[in-house]
C-alpha cells in the first residue's frame, strides 16, 4: 500500500498543474525563456519532493509582481487523493509575521500606534523588566524576550493575553536592543496591540483592512473547527511512511494564517508596488534593525534580510505541525518565489533557493 501511495505522489508531482495566471499572452521570446525557467523550476520541486518525502507543493513565481509560473505538485490530502492546486489552502506558519507587521504599520499610519512607544503604553500591566521594550523591538526580534511564552499550549484554547501574561515573570534572555533573538512571544504581543488599538479582534482587523480589500478571500486564521475549502492536510514522514500530523487547536498569532498560492500572489503584487503603507515605517520593514552596539540585525519588520549567493534576499519561513513554507523576494531581480508544503519536516527554503538559483543564473553558467 505504501509503495502504491508513494507512486501516486511521484506521478502527481511529475505533473505541474499551472494556473491561468501563468499563461497570459506575452511576446514569443519572453514566453519561451520563461517556459524554460518554469520547466527547470518544476524539476527542482520534483527532485526535492522525492528526496524530502513531501506529499504536496504549491509554487508561485512572480516577477515585478506578476505571475510568471504557478503550479501545484503532488497530493493535498492523501486519504482523499486530492491534488494540490493554486487554491489549495495550507497553514503558512510564520509567513504570517509579515501580515502582523503590516497591520502594525497600518495602525502607525492611522496614528493609533507609535513604533518607538513602550509596550507598557498598550499593556499597562507589563512587568518592569519590559520597560525598555518598544513596538519596534517586538517587530524586529530585538526585545530580548524568550522564544515561547511558558503558558502556550497548542492543544488548549486561550486568549492571547493569557499566554502573554504567563511570560511576565520570566527574565529577559538579553538586555533589550542588544541582540537579535527570534521570539514568537513578541508577535503574540503585537497581535494583542492590534486588537486593543483597533478596537476589534485582530482576525477581524485583518479581514476588514487587508484580506478583504485585496480579494484574498482564502486567507484566514488557522482553525480545526471551521470548514476551509480546498484544505491541505498536514503530514509527517516517520519510520518510512506518512502519518497525519497533530494540528494545534490553539490559534497562534505568530503563525496565524491559512492561505493559498493564489492569494499570496495577490499579496506579492501589492508588495511589488510598495505595500499598503509608505514612508519611513515601510522602509524600516525591509531595513536591518540596528542593535544598541550599532551592528545590524538580520531582520526588519516581519522579514528576514540575508544575502544568498551574492543576492539580497527578503524572506521568511513558516512552520506549523504538518506544514512548512518559504517566501523569498529578490529585489534586484524583481523576483519572488513562494513555496507551500504539507510535510512538517520539509525544507521549503531549499526548494525556494534552488529555484532562485535557476531563475537568476547568468547565461552560459
Amino acid at each position: 500500500m505504501r509503495l502504491v501511495l508513494l507512486g501516486r505522489i511521484v506521478a502527481l508531482a511529475a505533473i505541474a498543474v499551472p494556473s491561468l495566471g501563468a499563461t497570459a499572452a506575452r511576446d514569443v521570446p519572453a514566453a519561451a525563456s520563461e517556459a524554460r525557467f518554469a520547466a527547470a523550476a518544476d524539476g527542482v520541486v520534483r527532485d526535492e519532493m522525492r528526496k524530502q518525502h513531501i506529499p504536496g507543493v504549491a509554487l508561485t513565481i512572480l516577477r515585478d509582481g506578476k505571475i510568471i509560473h504557478q503550479a501545484g505538485f503532488g497530493v493535498a490530502d492523501l486519504e482523499q487523493d486530492l491534488p494540490v492546486r493554486a487554491d489549495t489552502a495550507f497553514n503558512i506558519g510564520s509567513l504570517s509575521k509579515q501580515f502582523l507587521a503590516e497591520g502594525i504599520l497600518l495602525l502607525v499610519q492611522d496614528g493609533k500606534v507609535a513604533l518607538d512607544a513602550p509596550v507598557s503604553l498598550y499593556l499597562p500591566d507589563a512587568p518592569a523588566s519590559w520597560s525598555a521594550i518598544t513596538i519596534r523591538h517586538l517587530l524586529s526580534h530585538t526585545a530580548g524576550l524568550i522564544r515561547e511564552a511558558p503558558g502556550f499550549d497548542g492543544n488548549k484554547v486561550q486568549s492571547d493575553i493569557q499566554v502573554i501574561r504567563s511570560a511576565y515573570g520570566v527574565p529577559l534572555n538579553a538586555p533589550t536592543g542588544t541582540r537579535f533573538e527570534y521570539s514568537n512571544l513578541g508577535y503574540f504581543i503585537l497581535a494583542e496591540v492590534i486588537s486593543r488599538t483597533s478596537g476589534k479582534p485582530w482576525p477581524a482587523f485583518f479581514a476588514e483592512h487587508v484580506f478583504g480589500p485585496l480579494g484574498m478571500h482564502a486567507t484566514r486564521p488557522t482553525s480545526l473547527a471551521d470548514l476551509i475549502p480546498h484544505r491541505a492536510r498536514g503530514y509527517a514522514w516517520e519510520e518510512g511512511r506518512f502519518r497525519n500530523a497533530q494540528s494545534y487547536l490553539a490559534l497562534r498569532p505568530s503563525g496565524a494564517f491559512t492561505s493559498t498560492a493564489a492569494d499570496l500572489a495577490k499579496w506579492e503584487a501589492v508588495l511589488a508596488r510598495g505595500g499598503l503603507t509608505g514612508g519611513a515605517p515601510r522602509a524600516a520593514m525591509w531595513t536591518p534593525a540596528k542593535l544598541s552596539s550599532g551592528e545590524a540585525a538580520p531582520y526588519g519588520f516581519g522579514w528576514r534580510l540575508e544575502s544568498v549567493e551574492g543576492h539580497a534576499e527578503i524572506g521568511h519561513g513558516g512552520s506549523l505541525p504538518g506544514f512548512r513554507s518559504y517566501y523569498a523576494r529578490y529585489p534586484e531581480a524583481k523576483l519572488a518565489i513562494i513555496v507551500l508544503t504539507n510535510n512538517g519536516g520539509a525544507e521549503a527554503r531549499e526548494i525556494a533557493r534552488g529555484i532562485a538559483k535557476v531563475m537568476m543564473a547568468k547565461p552560459g553558467v
